[in-house]
């Protein structure tokens, strides 16, 4: 079960409350159900929405990086969303609204209701699934998925699903990150640690809700949480075991989508490319019959193929790769040595791998460092080096080709990132306030033919010889 140990079950009847601005007003719902709106009072209206995005958590709360990039990615960076929180118990300490309190901290968002919903029945509350159905961003809290498995088949699964349809999103943290997989670890028997899972794939706690939500490139996953403090890649590995073997997703093979926490936040964009902020996450592949998977008996599986995504690193889930990973197995129980980490079996070639480090001076665009040849996705290596620096990078993109940046920002100091075209001009920026903040942006070229784009790094406050890397993917 993923944990969230600031919320309890709420009781059956509780007083219905409202916040909008300074004003606190009834509202009438269903008596389990009680509902929080910050912000605007009335939500946007809009005719089209450019995602869908995703954020995947590997605890309970909002990663503001990766948040602020599914609001840029959804407005198309104009305008403003509504967001929804939903949650199936209460806070007993603080906020009573403590994702809505971050979100509402970022840039374009109009409003966030919080509600809380304790029972089955409450998936089918009208007021509810008219702030879904209004929202562009769904974000489920951390708490106990099983709680949210119950609305399987009642209107809120449909509203969640409407949401993203349009072009909005969803996420969540720990049990909020279970859910958004299409197998879902659901813990309805309890939790599972990794020692009981390895010895028994078949343990009562093991119990598995598909057929919910089936995001698009996300198929034949399984997400689980809270990833290497948890010690949680043994359980995953019998998951997929069981996931192959009981025929739980297709084509004999089973994925699996961990992240840690402590700011772990794996986003993925509407064409399936996911980039990792904060802190690690594991993509794991089981691709073939367990050797040994039944009950009673502990789990052999040779050969999980296993991802390791640091921050800014990328994974193409619409077009997954068969290369650049490492391989750890099961025998008896017990596992390899080094689960967390290891030298991948495959270079991937000109896929991956190739990289460019800042050659100074190169502070202005026609002193910039010259990464149209690098392959993709490629990494942009430099440092801030001075309060003023700027670090520019000469790329190409193809006409339809999508660029997309994302830079892990060290803490000795803030930078900025910015997409300039030929002349100058900005055409995207990723501006997040603090030091060690992730940067990230996405451009698509709409002209045929090619063009010449710089990319500009600049110190925002702070410096030192501390490395930023910058992952360039073109898709």
């Amino acid at each position: 079960m993923a944990s969230r140990l600031s919320r309890q079950t709420a009781p059956l009847a509780v007083t219905l409350i409202a916040v909008t601005a300074a004003m606190t007003i009834q509202q009438p719902a269903h008596a389990a159900a009680e509902r929080i709106r910050l912000g605007g009072t009335s939500d946007v209206s809009r005719t089209s929405w450019n995602g869908p995005a995703f954020t995947m958590n590997g605890a309970g709360g909002v990663v503001a990086a990766s948040m602020t990039r599914a609001i840029d990615d959804i407005r198309g960076g104009t305008g403003s969303i509504d967001v929804v929180v939903l949650s199936g118990s209460a806070p007993t300490s603080g906020s009573r609204t403590p994702e809505c309190d971050t979100v509402m901290g970022l840039t374009g968002v109009n409003s966030c209701t919080t509600w809380t919903l304790t029972a089955a029945t409450d998936g089918n509350n009208s007021q509810v699934n008219t702030d879904v159905r209004n929202a562009e961003f769904v974000y489920f809290a951390g708490g106990d998925q099983c709680r949210y498995t119950a609305w399987k088949g009642t209107a809120l699964e449909a509203s969640v699903e409407s949401v993203v349809a349009k072009g909005g999103g969803s996420g969540g943290g720990s049990a909020g990150h279970h859910i958004n997989s299409p197998v879902v670890y659901d813990a309805c028997n309890g939790s599972v640690t990794s020692a009981e899972a390895l010895a028994n794939p078949y343990d009562r706690y093991i119990s598995f809700t598909t057929g919910m939500f089936q995001w698009a490139n996300y198929g034949g996953v399984v997400n689980d949480s809270h990833f290497v403090t948890r010690d949680r890649m043994g359980r995953t590995m019998a998951f997929l075991a069981r996931s192959v073997k009981d025929g739980l997703t297709t084509g004999g093979a089973a994925w699996a989508v961990g992240v840690e926490e402590g700011g772990g936040s794996l986003f993925i964009d509407r064409n399936g490319m996911a980039t990792e902020y904060g802190k690690d996450a594991y993509v794991v592949l089981a691709d073939h019959q367990p050797e040994q998977a039944v009950d009673r008996k502990p789990l052999t599986y040779s050969g999980f193929k296993i991802w390791r995504l640091t921050p800014g690193g990328t994974f193409d889930f619409k077009n997954r790769p068969t290369c650049g990973y490492y391989l750890r197995s099961v025998t008896n129980g017990v596992t390899d040595a080094n689960l967390y980490n290891g030298t991948p079996v495959t270079d991937c070639g000109g896929q991956s791998g190739a990289a460019l480090t800042e050659s100074e001076p190169n502070d202005t665009r026609d002193t910039a460092d010259d990464a149209t040849a690098l392959s993709s996705p490629g990494t942009l290596t430099g440092s801030m080096k001075s309060t003023s620096d700027r670090d520019y990078f000469k790329v190409g993109l193809a006409g339809g080709q999508t660029a997309t940046l994302n830079c892990a920002v060290p803490a000795a100091y803030d930078a900025d990132v910015h997409l300039l075209d030929s002349a100058g001009s900005t055409l995207e920026r990723s501006v997040n306030d603090g030091a060690g903040t992730d940067e990230t942006l996405t451009f698509t070229r709409t002209a045929s033919g090619t063009g010449t784009y710089y990319i500009d790094v600049e110190a925002y406050s702070g410096s030192g010889t501390a490395t930023y890397t910058c992952t360039l993917t073109k898709s």
